[in-house]
């Protein structure tokens, strides 16, 4: 028996996707210019310990910065920029907080995909910061608390040892040996999975074990109406411009 499911199907992919600069403010409140009202998102930790959003282990894609982002403070951190790299429109989009961002969510009554991202070798350790992070966060707050997902096992149980009533999902890109007894053990209730992976075989099996099932990145229409015919709860799209969040 699956888990109750209080989240839209709908989930824009590390805010909105490519329209603005990833895991930054601007990005999710064009998300929900949009429409959307549940987000994905990337976190990791500061060499000072503070959650911040950022997908690579480096700053040199997304920021102006250099280097590894876990072997820098925050104060530092928060100085970049983190809009310049994908327009002249969001130059000086600074980088966010998960905290930042919760209160953000909150305000607006929207759903977030907490994605531990760990800087290599951290991989414990972050799942068990963001996990102690999103509690305090989501404390006596209305509404239904963050879904943390990680392709890490190491971060998953971090997170289950820190805040175990947590829902959990672990992401998949291409299945590896062992892996339907990770997220068994994990207490995982969803799995995340390649849009490509998912099959009805693969549907089947996760329904069997009671997960719940999502899908990333999904782009096209085509993909996405294959997808909902298969029956999956949840769609993480970059696309917030082309898929409306019907449901």
């Amino acid at each position: 028996m699956a888990a109750p499911w209080p989240y839209p199907r709908w989930i824009a992919h590390r805010g909105a996707g490519k329209l603005a600069p990833e895991n930054t403010l601007a990005a999710f409140r064009l998300g929900a210019a949009h429409g959307y009202r549940m987000y994905e998102c990337d976190a990791k930790l500061s060499a000072d310990g503070v959650v911040f959003l950022l997908h690579d282990a480096t700053l040199e894609r997304t920021t102006n910065g250099h280097g590894l982002a876990g072997d820098r403070p925050w104060a530092e951190l928060s100085r970049l920029d983190a809009g310049g790299w994908h327009s002249r429109a969001f130059a000086g989009e600074p980088p966010c907080t998960l905290e930042a961002l919760a209160r953000h969510c909150q305000a607006q009554r929207h759903w977030l995909n907490i994605e531990i991202k760990p800087t290599p070798g951290q991989e414990l350790a972050t799942g068990r910061a963001v996990a102690a992070e999103a509690r305090r966060l989501w404390a006596g707050q209305p509404g239904d608390p963050p879904l943390l997902t990680s392709f890490r096992p190491e971060s998953l149980q971090g997170a289950r040892e820190t805040a175990p009533e947590l829902p959990r999902g672990l992401l998949l890109d291409t299945p590896w040996d062992g892996w339907q007894r990770v997220a068994r053990d994990l207490g995982c209730v969803a799995l995340v999975c390649n849009h490509a992976l998912w099959d009805r075989a693969l549907v089947d099996l996760a329904r069997a074990e009671g997960w719940r099932t999502l899908a990333y990145t999904v782009n096209d229409e085509w993909a996405a109406q294959r997808l909902i015919d298969l029956g999956l709860d949840g769609i993480i799209t970059d696309r917030v411009d082309l898929l409306a969040p019907s449901t």
